[in-house]
């Protein structure tokens, strides 16, 4: 469904930053340039030979992220983030762990190693808010994304690069009441994960009817097949499953077909598996978030702050969704999908 009013205005604003290179200057402090590049972590995208941007590899960025190993929703955020920092001619690393702790002492790290800039996702806000505090106090820039847009400011972050969750989820609550159902189930994958929390919250805002959560661990995605499974041939008056990551979206579609469900199955996040659901009608919608933007974006504004004092977003956030994906529209997406550019 179209986005409309305020929330339609920002993505277009944000659009018209990005595209345009319109940037509002802040008075974020910028740190000394360095000469070469920071050592890093073992999965990183260097300046390649012959780029065309003024950067020429002598700033390092660091990506930390609460993706769990094989994630594929972070590993299109990775992908555009080496992309961005190879047209940028910058050097990227990337670590990842879902557990804060671990996720706080990466970020430590990163500080230690003096890299140029920071782009964290905020899953678990307090847990990291130490962490990324001494980043702040160092003079060291820093993006959140994907999770953590209500708290970004409090840290000190420049800006935040993603969706408002729970806007994603009143987006789907009115997807289910639209099509008139009256009892839904939402399915948390990450326990801890305010940003799941909000968008469960959001459709149940928006739904009308019963709704209830469902926790289960991404870890195991046969369990959490088994697990939904459970849930519908429990109660069969449930004729609603809204998902919160492509590869649960793809287990619950398994568990409504093995229960035998004729439940309405919407997601938020899309991969190809998701895609080819949609476009044979077992899966209904899905809330986009377009995680390539997620990886490239923070890494083209990081570079103009470091080299030009340049701030994006002006404060605010720089949104990246939601976009509604229903058989209607995949097609004109399904290639930049196929591609991990979406």
């Amino acid at each position: 469904m179209p986005l409309e009013g305020e929330t339609m205005r920002k993505i277009l604003a944000a659009a018209a930053c990005v595209v345009g290179l319109t940037m509002t200057a802040c008075t974020n402090e910028v740190p000394a340039g360095k000469t070469t590049p920071s050592g890093g972590a073992d999965q990183s995208a260097s300046a390649p030979a012959g780029s065309d941007d003024k950067a020429d590899g002598k700033y390092t960025f660091a990506m930390v992220t609460h993706s769990s190993a094989g994630d594929a929703f972070w590993d299109i955020v990775k992908s555009g983030g080496e992309d961005a920092a190879a047209k940028m001619g910058v050097t990227m690393t990337y670590q990842a762990d879902p557990d804060p702790a671990q996720q706080s002492i990466l970020i430590t790290n990163a500080i230690a190693q003096g890299v140029d800039g920071i782009i964290v996702s905020m899953a678990n806000p307090d847990g990291l808010k130490e962490a990324i505090g001494k980043a702040v106090e160092a003079k060291i820039p820093v993006i959140t994304i994907n999770s953590g847009i209500e708290r970004y400011k409090e840290f000190g972050a420049m800006t935040h690069v993603g969706q408002s969750e729970e806007l994603a989820g009143e987006t789907a609550g009115e997807q289910f009441k639209a099509a008139g159902k009256s009892k839904m189930i939402c399915v948390i994958h990450e326990a801890g994960n305010i940003g799941q929390e909000q968008r469960c919250a959001g459709a149940a805002k928006t739904f009308g009817g019963s709704a209830e959560n469902l926790q289960v661990d991404i870890a195991d995605l046969a369990a959490v097949q088994n697990t939904v499974t459970a849930k519908l041939q429990a109660d069969p008056s449930i004729d609603a499953v809204f998902t919160l990551n492509g590869s649960v979206t793809t287990a619950a579609l398994k568990a409504i077909e093995g229960a035998g469900s004729e439940a309405m199955l919407g997601g938020i996040d899309l991969d190809a598996d998701v895609v080819t659901a949609i476009k044979d009608g077992k899966v209904s919608f899905a809330v986009d978030q377009q995680p390539y933007a997620q990886g490239w974006l923070p890494i083209v504004f990081l570079t103009q702050k470091v080299s030009d004092a340049m701030d994006t977003g002006g404060g605010q956030p720089v949104y990246s969704g939601p976009l509604v994906v229903t058989k209607d529209n995949v097609e004109q997406i399904a290639d930049a999908i196929s591609r991990g550019k979406h």
